[in-house]
């Protein structure tokens, strides 16, 4: 799972490899509660903490071979993260 690309649903944003990203876990209950992956990767952040981007769990749409689909509004604003099937 390690290779595979996060991509936004919204704005096709490539977000990151999940290879990179941290899970943020519910110590109480062991349910994963957001994946981390960090923000502002370049030659330049390399030695220095730009922070992360937080997407609730929730927020996955799907997983596939080769990507996660995410559906996240960095800006904060409420998106409909469940989907009846």
């Amino acid at each position: 799972m390690g290779g595979k690309e996060i991509v936004n649903l919204l704005d096709g944003a490539r977000l990151g490899v999940v290879g990179d990203a941290d899970l943020l876990i519910n110590q109480q209950t062991g349910k994963i509660e957001k994946l981390l992956i960090p923000a502002g990767r370049n030659y330049f952040s390399l030695f220095r903490d730009t922070g992360y981007i937080e997407i609730p769990w929730d927020a996955i749409h799907r997983i596939g071979d080769d990507l996660i689909i995410v559906e996240f509004s960095p800006d904060g604003e409420d998106v409909n993260y469940m989907y009846d099937e």
